[in-house]
């Protein structure tokens, strides 16, 4: 079965000081796409989210000579202080702020989506109303919706389970509800295969793919914790083969924190998602 989506992985899984070797296995595997984390990817600059364009260009000439696109970016608020969805205006402006950097970076490197995470900064606080959390919420992100459309790029929003400590979007289900509340081209569904795990909700992914995978912005293969992923291949494969029988075109990307051996868990992680991705044709979606 020919698929069309890109085989991909987040920088977060290494030091910025093993990336080339990092980018090196990418490659070796037939993987095109990477990830970053803005302070990863530029650790260097001063402000990670405002570089100057020699540190881009240096940045770049690294992953085209490993034949690597940059599919998204993640971690939009890292080193932020005081931003806050649903803490009073103040908080919400420093939120917007930030939010139109990771923009206009993704714009300046011509990433076509950003993963919306953040759950600290999107927690809904006591005494607010979740019918007004979304509302007030639905309100920024058309905003933010006109910015990332400008720039060329699209918000995918994440589901994240409470135990990451949010209570706002916790559930898949609960993230497209609020995006189709949202209704702006620009703000995208994201399955993290992690969340679903958490959520209980992993056993019935393939099933939902025939509807979900068209409106997919990223996807996540991902773990609880971020451990390193994919744990299992054979459960991942029908996920890949129910993403390419909709025609999903995107990235998939590995997401998980470095391991204790570092290259070693980067090596085995994309030897994992390289045979769930050969198992497509085999796996019973």
């Amino acid at each position: 079965m020919t698929h069309a989506f890109t085989l991909a992985m987040s920088n977060i899984a290494w030091s910025p000081a093993e990336r080339l070797e990092a980018y090196a296995i990418l490659n070796e595997a037939g993987f095109t796409g990477l990830e970053i984390a803005p302070a990863l990817f530029f650790p260097d600059a001063e402000d990670a989210f405002l570089p100057d364009a020699a540190s881009i260009a240096r940045a770049l000439a690294e992953t085209d000579a490993a034949g690597l696109a940059l599919v998204s970016m993640q971690s939009l608020l890292f080193g932020v202080a005081g931003a806050a969805l649903f803490e009073g205006p103040e908080a919400r402006a420093v939120f917007e702020r930030a939010m139109h950097r990771a923009i206009a970076l993704a714009g300046r490197l011509g990433i076509a989506n950003l993963v919306f995470g953040s759950p600290q900064q999107r927690r809904v606080p006591e005494g607010m109303a979740m019918e007004q959390a979304l509302a007030e919420g639905a309100e920024v992100f058309r905003r933010l919706g006109d910015a990332a459309a400008a720039a060329g790029t699209r918000i995918a929003i994440e589901a994240n389970p409470a135990a990451y400590g949010t209570n706002f979007c916790t559930t898949l289900d609960a993230a497209l509800a609020f995006i189709a509340q949202v209704g702006h081209p620009a703000i995208a569904a994201h399955l993290d295969l992690g969340a679903m795990h958490m959520n209980g909700d992993f056993a019935g992914v393939p099933a939902r793919l025939p509807d979900l995978a068209p409106r997919l912005s990223h996807v996540h293969v991902s773990e609880p914790q971020l451990a390193p992923a994919p744990a299992d291949p054979a459960l991942l494969a029908p996920i890949l083969k129910g993403l390419s029988a909709a025609g999903y075109a995107r990235a998939v990307s590995v997401e998980m924190k470095r391991a204790p051996d570092g290259l070693g868990a980067v090596r085995r992680a994309v030897a994992g998602l390289v045979a769930a991705r050969d198992m497509m044709e085999t796996a019973h979606a």
